[in-house]
């Protein structure tokens, strides 16, 4: 039998909006149907964005649409010390580098132009530690989007695996936990397509596993932007749960019976695991809500 390892993994900057519990539901789903373990990691690397009691808000949210991790859940602010490791062995590599250039620095596309690549310019002081992009293409076969390719060096540069203010960048510590938890499938949304080909880079370095992805689209808002808590996107109804985890069926591609509208989570939920595939997913960067 294979072994499924899926997560979902939330940023504690405020309460589940519907964007980010359509991205637990799929998840959630994914596992469930392959007879897999889903768990729940809580990257709150970024101490400034982190709100006080949002972790444990979500994590009720999620219990309360009948959502609770297998094992117990990750804080990546304790794995501080496995980041460091992961940097260090880059640094061994040779594939890393001290960088000095600040945002204000880079062009206006935002892709980095190598300044610091062969040593710090005279008057530079290191802030950053920037992987160096690999020469050539690196494919995703989504199970949704289809095939994603990209190339590092000239889409997006040598890229941040520490930050300015010593905390390890998004790309590496993902990277790192995904395998240190054994995750096998990646089940998320697609705003985080375009940063697969630089975790796909450093797996390779660091001679970690490749899981399988899955990107499900964003859920827009009326201006076609992204539901964020930057942008205010309400939390989700905990009141009404069936209701809500209606919709978020609905916008992955499923289609409950009438019946099942007031129905009780758990026969919605059976409906939903024994129905559930990645094919019936829209393959789309991002749709509006379900209508109604």
């Amino acid at each position: 039998m294979t072994i499924y390892r899926g997560r979902f993994a939330p940023s504690p900057t405020g309460p589940l909006h519907f964007g980010s519990l359509v991205a637990a539901v799929g998840s959630y789903l994914d596992a469930r149907a392959n007879g897999g373990t889903w768990l729940v990691r809580v990257e709150d690397l970024d101490p400034p964005r982190a709100i006080e009691g949002a972790s444990r808000s979500q994590l009720a949210t999620l219990a309360g649409f009948g959502m609770v991790s297998d094992e117990p859940v990750v804080y990546q602010s304790h794995r501080f010390d496995a980041y460091g490791e992961a940097l260090e062995r880059l640094r061994r590599l040779g594939v890393v580098f001290d960088c000095g250039c600040s945002r204000r620095d880079l062009p206006s596309d935002g892709i980095y132009p190598g300044t610091c690549r062969q040593g710090l310019p005279p008057g530079r002081r290191p802030r950053s530690v920037r992987a160096r992009a690999p020469v050539g293409v690196i494919s995703v076969h989504d199970a949704v989007q289809g095939t994603y390719s990209q190339e590092l060096v000239t889409e997006v540069g040598d890229f941040i695996v520490q930050r300015a203010d010593g905390l390890a960048a998004y790309q590496l510590a993902v990277v790192v936990d995904d395998a240190w938890q054994g995750i096998t499938d990646v089940v998320r949304g697609a705003d985080l397509l375009d940063s697969a080909p630089r975790q796909i880079h450093l797996q390779r370095l660091l001679g970690l596993p490749q899981p399988r992805y899955a990107h499900l689209p964003l859920v827009l808002d009326e201006q076609g932007n992204k539901l964020s808590k930057h942008l205010r996107a309400g939390a989700v109804d905990g009141e009404r749960p069936a209701a809500v985890l209606n919709a978020a069926l609905a916008f992955l591609g499923l289609a409950p019976p009438p019946g099942l509208a007031r129905a009780p989570l758990s026969e919605l939920w059976r409906f939903a695991v024994a129905e559930w595939s990645l094919d019936l997913v829209p393959p789309a960067r991002g749709l509006p809500p379900p209508s109604g």
